[in-house]
């Protein structure tokens, strides 16, 4: 069974969907875009209410707006839930800890001692070949061909380890994702680059 202590944010997902009425509002997106009035109109709620309710949602990646016109539009990252629910699979595949597939002895080894049961990183190794086998652990979490906002990078990096922006940076800098200039969004590399990992501790 996986670790308890390292869900909070299963947690804090699972308690923005709590709420009855943010449920119907993922409901309604997941049919169509809705402005926040039709929302309420359609809950028979208020229009602050909803958009309190959309805000907590939007916090939760659960959600995004577009301006058109005098309206802003909403719609479902349904991605955001294709990603929790692949999270909780994994959690439930143990005690073989997410990586490479077909992982060779080495990185069973280094998956082994670097992350915990539930395949969170609760150290970095020194030696580059070891943390290498660490990034492309991360990497699994990420579809090829899906564009990420740099949030909703962060909050799926935050699984791993509270140090996102080395995850994110050694992600770009060994080529496993590309990103827009800018800090724009980020996308998943089929073939990186080789690195040199012949380094020792």
């Amino acid at each position: 069974m996986p670790q308890l202590e390292h869900f909070d944010h299963y947690v804090r997902f699972f308690k923005v969907l709590g709420e009855p009425q943010r449920l119907k509002i993922v409901g309604l997106l997941a049919q169509s875009p809705h402005t926040v009035e039709q929302i309420a109109k359609t809950l028979k709620i208020g229009v602050s209410t909803v958009s309190h309710h959309l805000s907590r949602l939007s916090d939760a990646g659960l959600v995004s707006a577009k301006a058109e016109s005098y309206y802003s539009i909403y719609r479902l990252n349904s991605e955001a839930l294709r990603d929790m629910a692949r999270t909780l699979l994994r959690q439930t595949e143990k005690p073989t800890v997410a990586g490479a597939e077909n992982p060779d002895a080495f990185e069973r080894k280094v998956l082994a001692t670097f992350t915990e049961s539930d395949g969170r990183i609760k150290a970095f190794p020194t030696q580059e070949k070891k943390y290498l086998v660490l990034v492309r652990h991360v990497l699994t979490a990420f579809e090829p061909g899906v564009h990420y906002t740099e949030k909703r990078l962060n909050q799926i990096l935050a699984n791993y380890n509270e140090d996102t922006a080395r995850l994110r940076r050694s992600l770009v800098e060994y080529h496993y994702m590309a990103r827009e200039g800018g800090g724009g969004k980020y996308w998943r590399i089929d073939t990186p680059a080789s690195a040199d990992t012949s380094g020792a501790d």
